[in-house]
């Protein structure tokens, strides 16, 4: 049976979100955990719906790689079964020998066209492989054209090299407790000026309806000078909270979900980058405390940032509270 309780009135909501309110209608989580909008679009076609230019910035660098090395591949194969079918023996200087070896000496010379290597043994004659293989030649300095400029835009691209614990937590804060989640830089980069922004999206009962509600959190502090170490952000839990009185089985019971928003300033790209996560109630540890994720070295001249211990953290205790002033639903 899903958690109903009733919405707390001191909490806050936010408006002009860019997300539903109709909570029927709203599938899954609000943002997935990379950051991207847990959205599918219809009704349009694949190549309008896909900005390809986006896509192939934004892939993993092995895909990326995988994806022009098959096109490589593909392309070439495609301009040597062309030469085949024409006829191998407009191609001069080919050795003769079996179909496969033809083919083979078919594709190389199609790579050779393509990259515009031309090494000379062989060479196109007649004007219909000698038209194949300019238009090859302008097909491949196009395509190496469009992908240097990809490689620059992967390199030049704003990025916020930054990293998001693996769950938020609900930890003892001075005399009663607080929502936290950490960050950290993991590259040799130098981030200023950040700022964090944390928005709880719940599903909640209001007036017999259930309705997608959202509540800017309250942080201790939610802006930084210097981005440096790890930074713990921390929502003290108080009355005016929208979770105020949650004990470990509300989180467990109720539909919600932390949407984080990180904005800093790079000097090295001197630009502004952003970086987005997001944790379902799923995803909150109840009673729990990060443990310190830096420290001096040996020599006590550097401090040492384990990016492997942004997730580590302790369980602790935590005394619950009876009051309960807010009510969602899974």
């Amino acid at each position: 049976m899903a958690l109903l309780r009733k919405l707390n009135t001191k909490a806050k909501t936010a408006i002009n979100t860019g997300f539903g309110v109709n909570a029927s209608d709203y599938g899954g989580r609000f943002l997935n955990k990379n950051g991207q909008p847990n959205i599918q679009k219809k009704g349009i076609g694949l190549l309008e719906r896909i900005s390809w230019y986006h896509s192939l910035l934004s892939l993993p660098r092995w895909k990326f790689l995988l994806t022009l090395f098959t096109f490589f591949i593909v392309a070439n194969f495609i301009f040597a079964c062309v030469y085949y079918f024409v006829g191998v023996n407009h191609l001069v200087g080919l050795n003769t020998g079996s179909e496969l070896e033809k083919f083979g000496e078919a594709f190389f010379f199609s790579a050779q066209t393509f990259t515009t290597v031309g090494y000379g043994r062989i060479s196109p004659s007649g004007y219909l492989a000698s038209t194949i293989a300019a238009f090859e030649a302008l097909i491949g300095l196009l395509s190496f054209a469009i992908a240097t400029g990809l490689f620059y835009g992967r390199f030049s691209k704003p990025t916020a090299y930054l990293k998001f614990s693996g769950n938020a937590i609900i930890a003892p804060f001075k005399e009663g407790t607080a929502l936290m989640l950490r960050i950290a830089p993991f590259k040799n980069t130098t981030l200023t000026d950040a700022e964090a922004k944390v928005t709880l999206g719940m599903s909640v009962e209001e007036n017999g309806k259930v309705a997608n509600k959202f509540f800017p959190l309250l942080l201790e502090y939610d802006h930084v000078n210097a981005l440096t170490l790890s930074w713990t952000i921390v929502h003290p839990i108080t009355e005016d909270s929208p979770i105020y009185g949650y004990s470990k089985e509300d989180f467990e019971n109720t539909r919600g979900e932390l949407m984080i928003f990180i904005k800093a300033f790079d000097d090295m790209f001197s630009n502004t980058v952003v970086a987005r996560s997001s944790y379902t109630f799923k995803e909150i540890v109840f009673g729990a405390r990060f443990n310190p994720m830096y420290y001096r070295n040996e020599e006590a001249n550097n401090t040492v940032l384990d990016i492997e211990k942004l997730n580590s953290f302790t369980e602790v205790a935590i005394a619950e509270k009876s009051q309960v002033s807010g009510k969602a639903v899974s």
